[in-house]
């Protein structure tokens, strides 16, 4: 069924429409008519799928109809995530589905400064989009109630949940006076996480699992080439100079190694820019924009930009090091294949990451696509699909290397 013929109202639909949005993904279509209901729902799918307009559409719909029969004070819904560039994120999309209607969004995140927050807030918000700490903080310094609060949601569930964020979470409905809706949405759920996410919502919940078997997209292909570590950094560079015109998302362990692989990258002409914990939030807006806008096609970031964050257009997503939990596997390569697109994830395993990469096969039930470099270091196979012919110019690119080390060492 297309969203025209939703019962939800003509602006949303206009809305929809402009941004390009005819049918519902299967998330959407499962989550909106229980969520327009009220009812409470617990819902896991692929990354890239939609999950935000899942639950941003039917709430909209809600607010808006609801402000159109009666006066509403005070904030109507609680959109809580775990990081900052997820809030703003999330604020965009609600901005953009409720032009024209009667509801008001607004994102508030730490590490920038509170007195324009405070100031948006007092003019009235309908939906709040926030990150915990900053939350209380305002909440603490009176500027943020709850009274009129009817919907709690959290995005990427399992991340907050895992962090230790249940008890801010239970501090949240503690705080509410009213019964209430939660909406728990995420891409991956262990069954420890599960059981204590299925405490916190009533026991009728609708709960939701959209190919629980394949936590990743159709649309990513999976590769990992083996490769020792001290050697990462000149096939990244071989790569990256076999796709210029690609948008290249490179994910690190650590931020002393993003800022080592940026340094090695530019060492050899290619300009990159990173993403870290250790930024400010004002320089991790601006190199976020710049990476979204193409004036510079190659990012390195650690975890921080591995939940949530949709970057369009991203070709490749390269683990230059493997993640330390699997399911970090999953959010990492969702940042790619995104929508209808097609995307390419690509890893380097070293040696002493082999045992990761199994628990990845495991996770996620199935084997990945592996270029092989054979014994006399010529004898090279790839099963690339998406990208085969670029690829195919990579190995050349990295037999011609070896003969040049080779050469060097001699």
């Amino acid at each position: 069924m297309k969203f025209e013929k939703y019962a939800i109202s003509e602006a949303i639909k206009k809305n929809l429409a402009q941004l390009g949005f005819k049918r519902p993904t299967d998330i959407q279509f499962k989550s909106i008519p229980p969520i327009l209901k009220g009812e409470d729902v617990l819902a896991i799918a692929q990354t890239g799928t939609g999950k935000t307009a899942a639950f941003a559409i039917p709430m909209i719909d809600r607010i808006h109809r609801k402000k159109g029969r009666q006066r509403v004070f005070g904030i109507t819904c609680i959109v809580l995530v775990p990081t900052r560039e997820l809030a703003l994120q999330i604020g965009g999309v609600f901005a953009a589905l409720s032009k024209h209607t009667r509801v008001k969004s607004y994102p508030v995140i730490g590490g920038v400064e509170q007195d324009a927050q405070i100031a948006r807030l007092q003019d009235g918000i309908d939906v709040l989009i926030a990150t915990p700490g900053r939350m209380f903080d305002l909440i603490h310094q009176g500027f943020i109630r709850l009274d009129s609060l009817e919907t709690l949601i959290l995005d990427e569930a399992d991340h907050m949940l895992d962090l230790g964020f249940i008890k801010d979470i239970q501090a949240v409905k503690r705080m509410l006076h009213r019964k209430h809706q939660t909406l728990f949405f995420s891409a991956t759920i262990n069954p420890e996480i599960k059981k204590l996410a299925f405490s916190q919502v009533k026991s009728t919940a609708i709960r939701i699992s959209i190919s629980p078997d394949d936590p990743v997209a159709a649309n990513v292909s999976h590769a990992v080439l083996f490769v020792e570590m001290d050697d990462k950094r000149f096939f990244l560079e071989r790569f990256i100079k076999e796709h210029w015109d690609s948008k290249i998302l490179v994910f690190v362990r650590t931020r002393v190694r993003a800022e080592r692989v940026a340094k090695a990258m530019e060492r050899v002409g290619i300009e990159a820019l990173t993403i870290h914990g250790e930024k400010d939030q004002e320089e991790r807006s601006l190199v976020l924009s710049r990476f979204k806008e193409g004036t510079v096609n190659l990012l390195i970031a650690t975890d921080v930009s591995a939940r949530g964050i949709d970057i369009p257009d991203v070709n490749y997503v390269i683990n230059y090091d493997l993640p330390d939990k699997a399911e970090n596997y999953v959010h990492r390569v969702g940042r790619t294949g995104r929508g209808s697109h097609k995307g390419v994830a690509l890893s380097f395993c070293s040696t002493e990451e082999k045992e990761r990469l199994e628990e990845i096969r495991q996770f996620l039930n199935r084997e990945i696509e592996v270029v092989k470099i054979g014994k006399n270091d010529y004898d090279f196979t790839l099963t690339l699909s998406s990208r085969k012919t670029g690829a195919e110019a990579l190995i050349e690119e990295h037999e011609a290397w070896i003969r040049s080390r080779r050469r060097k060492k001699s």
